[in-house]
């Protein structure tokens, strides 16, 4: 058959075409080598379906953007018709339009801030200013835990099949009405829970008298994961959050994680303003991040409240051998050495690896240079915070400061470590508990990604 003198397709492909007609391009009209190349290829008819879909739905929702929008797809196809025949040149013509397209839309459909929203921002950082005159260290969790809802909702866990994996429940658990267990029972809910132990809360998080659903999983793995996602409920059944950008897709779904090994991070659920957040929390050394995430819409810009502190380190005369509760007392002399090398360190993360100059003098019998330029690797467990050289009378060592995080307790303040070693010299790693006193020095807000367990798309 010949379409518009241009070629000849076989009859397989024009059953194809028959096939494919109701979701992308009318192949019986194809007018040009490119248009029937790609009518002749599944995978690449089935990318230009996926492009066609994307783009009606960016037409759509964002009219502000459609004469620019027209205009870059023009510009796209004419050079995705410089492909001509070349399948392999279509292919990656196409994948890098959907890369473009798709996060055009997801910023199209993501929510936007609004007043209230800014509003609650700078009301946290009020908060945090005014606790922090009465308790300086803990003002920031004090703010929140004053925010926080208390138990709320009706919650419930998977049930355990006779493997012990867990699996949504198969009978109506306590608390929840007739609608919402057919509500439920439609929404293929059942994989939520296949990634480890699993519960489920009902609650109405955006205030439509109807319960929205919050799942949270604990993963395990190497950093002990525990994952919240949410589901809105809507026309009888439960919707993912992310929904509007991929109704299949379930990965992306997550609205945050924390990671309990190699992270400081923590998660409260809060009420102000007639409105509810997931106040998300990344700690480092020297900083707090709070993210006010939207839990039923997907977040790209987020109010931030950020919280910084200076820490007034101390090593203690006591220590303790790792691994065990033996105690032993650091020579006066050698705690003065660690003392005086910790004191008004204006250490931040990010001050480790290779220095610019050596951190101890390199003699001319070297053998290996970079020794003296820094500490070296470090566990993923842990955050390195600076290197800087400790002398102990005639001796220098390459030293590093190391934390989790900024994580801190009322009792020792910041945990850290001061673990130090002499350069080209085997068996001399050495290593000393270092605490410290926060306090605040900046408290600002801004609105922009999140980041670590809630930084998506």
């Amino acid at each position: 058959m010949y379409i518009k003198g241009r070629c000849i397709v076989s009859a397989c492909a024009l059953l194809f075409f028959q096939q494919a007609m109701a979701t992308g391009m009318d192949c019986t009209k194809a007018a040009s080598v490119v248009e029937t190349t790609i009518c002749a290829n599944k995978p690449l008819y089935e990318l230009d379906a996926q492009m066609g879909s994307v783009y009606r739905k960016l037409i759509k929702t964002a009219p502000q953007t459609q004469s620019e929008l027209r205009k870059t797809q023009r510009r796209w196809l004419n050079e995705r018709n410089e492909c001509a025949e070349n399948i392999d040149c279509l292919s990656q013509h196409y994948r890098n339009r959907l890369e473009v397209l798709h996060a055009q839309w997801i910023e199209a459909v993501a929510y936007k801030p609004d007043d209230i929203d800014r509003q609650v921002m700078e009301d946290l950082q009020r908060r945090v200013q005014e606790m922090s005159r009465e308790n300086p260290e803990f003002a920031l969790e004090r703010a929140l835990d004053s925010l926080t809802l208390g138990e709320v909702g009706s919650s419930f866990s998977a049930e355990l099949d006779e493997d012990e994996q867990p699996l949504f429940p198969t009978r109506i658990p306590k608390d929840v009405t007739q609608d919402e267990w057919k509500a439920l029972q439609a929404s293929a809910i059942k994989g939520a829970a296949e990634a480890g132990q699993t519960s489920y809360t009902l609650m109405d998080l955006d205030g439509d008298g109807q319960r929205d659903l919050i799942v949270e999983t604990y993963a395990g793995g190497t950093g002990m994961f525990h994952y919240t996602e949410t589901w809105r409920q809507v026309d009888g059944r439960f919707v993912r959050r992310t929904a509007e950008i991929d109704s299949q897709a379930s990965s992306d779904s997550v609205l945050f994680y924390t990671n309990d090994r190699g992270a400081n991070q923590s998660a409260y659920l809060i009420a102000t303003r007639g409105k509810i957040y997931f106040a998300y929390r990344n700690g480092s050394y020297g900083e707090d991040q709070v993210y006010l995430l939207n839990p039923l819409k997907v977040n790209r810009q987020v109010p931030t409240v950020s919280v910084r502190y200076d820490y007034q380190l101390t090593v203690p005369h006591t220590q303790y051998i790792e691994d065990s509760n033996k105690a032993y007392e650091l020579e006066p002399s050698l705690q003065k050495a660690l003392a005086k090398a910790v004191t008004g360190m204006n250490a931040n993360p990010g001050m480790t690896g290779q220095q610019k100059k050596p951190l101890c003098p390199i003699p001319q019998t070297a053998k290996d240079s970079e020794e003296y330029y820094g500490y070296g690797a470090s566990y993923y467990a842990i955050e390195p915070v600076a290197d800087f050289p400790v002398i102990i009378g005639d001796d220098c060592f390459v030293a590093r400061l190391i934390n989790w995080f900024g994580t801190y307790d009322e009792k020792n303040g910041l945990y850290a470590q001061l673990t130090m070693r002499k350069p080209e010299s085997e068996g001399q790693e050495r290593g000393y508990t270092v605490n410290g006193r926060r306090h605040i020095t900046q408290i600002s807000t801004s609105i922009g990604k999140a980041e670590g367990g809630a930084e998506t798309f």
